[in-house]
């Protein structure tokens, strides 16, 4: 080994759902929109003047930060934006999660990001169990630690805890701050949003991603008190002041003034997995209602990794996770009524 090696950061790292080349493919793997962003996203960036892009883009995001905090009733100044959730995420990891002796505390049948920032910013942490019907149980996050994230809904299972419960563990724990990561809530979760006024303890994190169908255009952010906000902008501004590009934020300001788009599209994918429910059901699945633009579901008979090498060799692209719990499980995307026609055509084949 080089003697320089034992000085290098060591992770295992995040592994994201594959993004296959090939045309004809039914993606199905990573909980993007099938459906198009608003067309007001296309006019802004072709109505983007040219001139603009030689020019560093605004540090703070103003226009942006402005328009969610009209959207959500909210300050300016309580609104952070990044790079996709991800971005925003592991900047709230780096900034509020900074106990030596006291540890960070997330389910472990998760969103698998999370252990990876902790590793990466030397961040110790407890994984709490769901139950066996994947519930987050809120009296097991009532207890020291040195900060709480969960996504609400929760992935890869798709449970949505109800608000309630979300604010027991936020009441609970004054002392820690509580992150509650929404990336799903706009399909049918309700959102804490309404609870920053409450405590002063609480984080929110969104995105574009998946129900504004601008997960190409990575647009995340938080939402908190000001003093919470003040200090991830500090380590923003410390670490990558223009996160943020002329591009994204035309396109991220041009999603949210078509609200009427938004909500016809969010409405058409909570039909069509209501009906995949029905279609899954039919097949023999199991699986707990879902809050999301998924479905995490298995099979009494074919093991999941079988289904999912089947589906793949037809170009049919779902996720598998090989871990502890839940790997006889797999996670599907809600696509078009086609590409789920097409879907359950497949599964009907495999399954016979």
């Amino acid at each position: 080994m080089p003697l320089w090696e034992d000085k290098i950061r060591k992770v295992v790292p995040y592994t994201p759902g594959e993004q296959p080349k090939e045309a004809g493919i039914i993606k199905l793997n990573t909980n993007e929109n099938p459906y198009p962003p608003s067309p007001a996203v296309k006019r802004a960036l072709t109505d983007l003047p040219d001139t603009d892009l030689r020019k560093y883009p605004d540090p703070a995001v103003s226009e942006l930060v402005g328009a969610l905090a009209s959207r959500y009733g909210r300050k300016p100044s309580e609104v952070f934006v990044g790079v996709g959730s991800d971005d925003v995420l592991a900047m709230c990891f780096l900034t509020f999660f900074n106990s030596k002796d006291k540890t960070v505390l997330f389910p472990d049948i998760t969103y698998s990001f999370y252990d990876v920032w902790a590793d990466l910013f030397r961040i110790p942490y407890e994984t709490i169990p769901l139950d066996d019907a994947f519930r987050i149980r809120p009296e097991q996050y009532i207890r020291e630690n040195g900060g709480i994230v969960f996504p609400n809904p929760n992935a890869p299972t798709g449970r949505a805890m109800p608000l309630a419960d979300a604010e027991k563990i936020i009441a609970a724990n004054p002392g820690s701050i509580v992150i509650v990561d929404e990336a799903y809530v706009d399909f049918g979760a309700e959102s804490a949003v309404g609870l920053i006024p409450k405590y002063d303890n609480l984080i929110v994190v969104q995105t574009f991603s998946k129900s504004r169908s601008l997960a190409g255009m990575r647009i995340g952010y938080a939402l908190g008190n000001e003093k919470l906000i003040g200090y991830l902008n500090d380590c923003k501004y410390s670490f990558n002041s223009y996160t943020m590009n002329r591009t994204t934020i035309a396109a991220g300001c041009a999603a949210l003034s078509d609200e009427k788009w938004f909500q016809k599209h969010v409405g058409k994918v909570i039909r069509t997995r209501e009906r995949a429910e029905k279609e899954f059901a039919a097949l023999g699945f199991r699986f707990y209602p879902s809050a999301s633009n998924f479905l995490f579901v298995t099979h009494p008979e074919k093991p999941a990794a079988e289904i999912f090498e089947e589906l793949r060799k037809r170009h049919i692209y779902v996720r598998y996770f090989a871990k502890p719990r839940i790997d006889n499980y797999l996670r599907v995307t809600i696509g078009t009524e086609e590409e789920m026609d097409v879907l359950f055509a497949a599964l009907k084949e495999i399954l016979a």
